[in-house]
């Protein structure tokens, strides 16, 4: 049963995801504000967490910086569970570094969906020694790319819509469709998917090198 951490203050929000995850088989714990839930992390090595932003002690962006800061937790998926729905708030967590960010109240359909998607990706670069380095899009330079198509590509390897990406970064969707057909154009491909592989290929070869000049 895959382990996973639930960092949320709300008592009642907390006892309903807990009893959502059991009920698909997860083995779930909780956390009740940011302190213990790092706590938690370091002491169970959970193999994905839910986090809240919004709590005492310790909001939720100082759980993620805390446990990057560690090598042995930082690539624990990670997903942030929130009612801050801004534009400025889902563009802070992702550039912090978080694998998703999902808004309250989400259906369960679509929890569940975004958890599976996360354990998924992280059972799939264990299993291929396979860990693309996605803290930055310079590498990304070298396949012709502009800077801003780049970061756009940054983004839509790790799965993010037009939208996503949209906010993200801080410019029109219209704008984000420009970059994507720049991508296919400097890449010589024709969809996202075929985009996405070239562009792992690239980050994973990044974070092969760096891991070998260690």
């Amino acid at each position: 049963m895959k382990k996973i951490l639930v960092i949320e203050d709300e008592p009642e929000m907390r006892r309903n995801i807990t009893a959502l995850l059991r009920y698909y088989d997860y083995e779930p714990s909780a956390a009740e504000n940011g302190r213990e839930g790092v706590e938690a992390a370091l002491r169970e090595r959970p193999d994905l967490i839910l986090c809240d932003v919004m709590m005492p002690e310790l909001d939720g962006y100082g759980v993620l910086q805390t446990l990057q800061a560690d090598e042995s937790l930082a690539r624990i998926p990670f997903i942030f569970l929130t009612a801050k729905g801004e534009k400025e708030d889902l563009r802070s967590g992702m550039n912090l570094g978080a694998d998703d960010y999902l808004t309250k109240p989400v259906a369960n359909a679509d929890l569940v969906r975004a958890i599976e998607a996360r354990l998924r990706r992280s059972e799939q670069q264990v299993k291929r020694e396979f860990n693309p380095d996605f803290s930055s899009c310079e590498p990304l330079l070298a396949l012709g790319l502009t800077p801003r198509a780049a970061e756009a590509l940054l983004w839509l390897a790790q799965g993010k819509t037009n939208a996503d990406i949209a906010t993200i970064l801080g410019i029109t969707e219209s704008t984000v469709k420009k970059h994507v057909q720049e991508m296919f154009e400097k890449l010589g491909v024709e969809t996202r998917g075929a985009a996405t592989v070239r562009a792992l290929e690239v980050l994973n070869s990044c974070s092969s090198t760096k891991a070998s000049a260690m």
